[in-house]
């Protein structure tokens, strides 16, 4: 079948069904923070940033393919792990130069809503990547078939594992740099191992039945997730413990 060549109403759909869907979570999750809220200005960079970040996930996939392909041909599991933990990793990267050093970042609610934030550009631009593939592929309707789905799953994935990692650093927002570190790797480890089942979930997957099985489970992380947001805003000096111990 012959590529489906992109029109100027379609590079709107596209724009608008990559980006939309994301604002619509991003207004939600800052509704959870509406006591103290944070800059709009900076809330933008994060999203920004990490609709940037992209770009160097994929550079960086690229390479690990390269590598994977080489000395571990046959090996699907392992890339889809590298490519959970690159992932991750340039998420919070790109939150830590915008948000994690500015003043505003002064409380420990704040980790999971500036992760959460450039988790959602991340995930924008990964959906208007898929939404331009799917269409060029199958036409304009299963292009925005493709694009629900993405806003369903993959984007609750993102939503999902970067708060993990706002929840590790909230939780660890008053102790030491020491226990800072520990609960940020534990929060990237967890947050990549759900990333790499789900993936690997998805690609197994046999039918519709299978995926909304999957799809489940993440809304049952994302629940579990908001309990874990109340208690983060009920971190103190004196209450913050170890994750070890929660």
């Amino acid at each position: 079948m012959a590529e489906h060549s992109i029109t100027i109403t379609e590079v709107f759909l596209i724009v608008a069904g990559g980006i939309v869907p994301t604002l619509i979570w991003l207004w939600f999750w800052l509704k959870e923070d509406k006591k103290r809220p944070e800059p709009g200005r900076l809330i933008m960079m994060c999203f920004t940033a990490g609709f940037l970040s992209v770009a160097v996930a994929i550079i960086a996939e690229g390479m690990i393919q390269g590598m994977t392909n080489q000395f571990f041909p046959g090996k699907i599991i392992i890339p889809i792990a590298l490519f959970a933990l690159t992932e991750e990793i340039v998420k919070y990267l790109a939150v830590y130069l915008i948000a994690f050093r500015n003043k505003n970042f002064d409380e420990p609610i704040d980790a999971i809503v500036y992760m959460i934030t450039g988790a959602l550009g991340f995930s924008a631009m990964e959906n208007i990547l898929y939404i331009t593939a799917a269409i060029q592929q199958s036409g304009p309707l299963l292009g925005v078939i493709a694009g629900n789905l993405r806003f369903v799953g993959a984007t609750l994935l993102h939503i999902a594992t970067s708060g993990i990692v706002g929840i590790a650093i909230g939780l660890a927002f008053y102790m030491n740099a020491k226990r800072k570190h520990t609960h940020l790797v534990a929060g990237l480890i967890t947050a990549s191992l759900l990333h790499t089942i789900f993936n690997l979930s998805i690609i197994s997957t046999k039918n519709i039945g299978d995926i909304l099985f999957v799809f489940l489970i993440l809304w049952l992380v994302i629940v579990i997730m908001m309990l874990f947001f109340e208690k983060v805003k009920k971190v103190r000096p004196e209450t913050s413990i170890p994750l070890s111990t929660q």
